[in-house]
């Protein structure tokens, strides 16, 4: 392993689409969706190991989550699991973890990666990492890992590329935000755009100068702290009220010059909907995607069922393309295809008396 390499896991968000399995109390990240046995962010921290060792795996997520983070990443350092005070978008973190790592080492080259995120290919993955740490250590390259795309997809961000002959990266052209199905099928029909999977590798000098010009008032806000010792946490939060919120690709990537992008085919899904759980998990003789052990089913077909009692049986008769639900706060029963309403669902609850009980 290279002691030089480093990874941060963002581990801060809510999941609010995968209500009510995930709460504020226990987002997304926590829990083992597909039934694996273990939990996403454990997925995410056993793939990356592999390649880095566990004193060099930070974990950055909301101050509320710092324990349980720790509960469920026993192997990672305490002090590697940093708590942000207020969610502010991707690019805060990215460059507090930069900040945080170059003070350690200033040779650090960083993977940055969502804690959430379904990769199969693990050997794929692995060898597209050693191949993106190479780069970005011998150039001042910002990497990003594309994923073939195998369906006009809306709800993902894509990544348009100049092809190269013979060439196992290429230099981003565009970034384009989550497009219509119309301009999604255009982009599939032309073969030079991937899914922007969210998954990041550069050196700590290259993303720190790329702050420095895109981002300056942020940077000069970072620089006012001092890292890894007593005085860092008061300071992050003095300046985190202040810091513009701001995305890692608005602020940075689609600005710059100097990213490149490595083509992956990864069996990846940032599992992103209960939609997204159903297409990836272990389905019975009629299409239902059942984690819970006293689950009958009657003339019901493509349905995910998720019963977190596991001594309550559940009876379901007459159900197609469902998602079934049920928690110790909440029940969910709505068709798949409304999976995007969930959000909407969410919102409505908050907004009853006492609402946030269910949340």
């Amino acid at each position: 392993m290279n002691n030089n390499n480093y990874c941060v896991i963002m581990a801060g968000g809510i999941g609010s689409r995968f209500w009510p399995m995930s709460t504020q109390k226990f987002p997304k990240q926590f829990h083992d969706i597909l039934g694996t046995g273990r939990t996403m962010i454990q997925q995410t921290f056993d793939r990356i190991n592999q390649l880095i060792p566990k004193e060099n795996i930070f974990v950055i997520t909301n101050q509320e989550y710092v324990e349980l983070t720790h509960q469920q990443l026993p192997d990672v350092p305490l002090e590697n699991i940093v708590g942000e005070p207020a969610m502010k978008n991707t690019s805060a973190c990215n460059l507090y973890m930069a900040k945080k790592i170059e003070a350690l080492n200033p040779d650090a080259n960083m993977i940055v990666m969502p804690a959430d995120h379904l990769i199969l290919k693990e050997k794929t993955f692995l060898d597209k990492v050693d191949l993106a740490f190479d780069l970005a250590s011998k150039n001042d390259f910002l990497m990003t890992l594309g994923i073939t795309p195998t369906r006009p997809d809306t709800g993902y961000g894509y990544i348009q590329f100049i092809q190269e002959k013979d060439e196992n990266f290429s230099k981003v052209k565009t970034f384009t935000e989550k497009p219509n199905l119309e301009i999604a099928k255009s982009f599939m029909e032309s073969g030079d755009f991937l899914w922007n999977a969210g998954i990041f590798i550069w050196s700590a000098k290259s993303i720190l100068k790329a702050f420095k010009k895109y981002l300056p008032e942020m940077t000069n806000q970072f620089n006012s702290c001092e890292y890894n010792c007593e005085s860092e946490k008061e300071c992050i939060n003095v300046i985190y009220p202040i810091v513009n919120k701001v995305s890692i690709d608005n602020g940075i990537l689609e600005k710059a010059n100097n990213v490149y992008v490595i083509p992956a085919n990864l069996g990846w899904s940032d599992l992103g909907t209960w939609t997204s759980v159903y297409t990836n998990a272990d389905k019975n003789d009629d299409n239902n995607a059942i984690s819970s052990k006293n689950v009958l089913t009657y003339n019901s077909k493509g349905n995910v069922i998720r019963i977190k009692n596991q001594n309550k049986a559940a009876v379901i008769d007459g159900l197609k393309n469902y998602i079934i639900v049920d928690t110790e706060k909440a029940l969910l029963i709505c068709p798949r295809d409304n999976d995007q309403l969930i959000k909407d669902y969410v919102l409505d609850l908050k907004n009853l008396k006492k609402g946030e009980r269910f949340m």
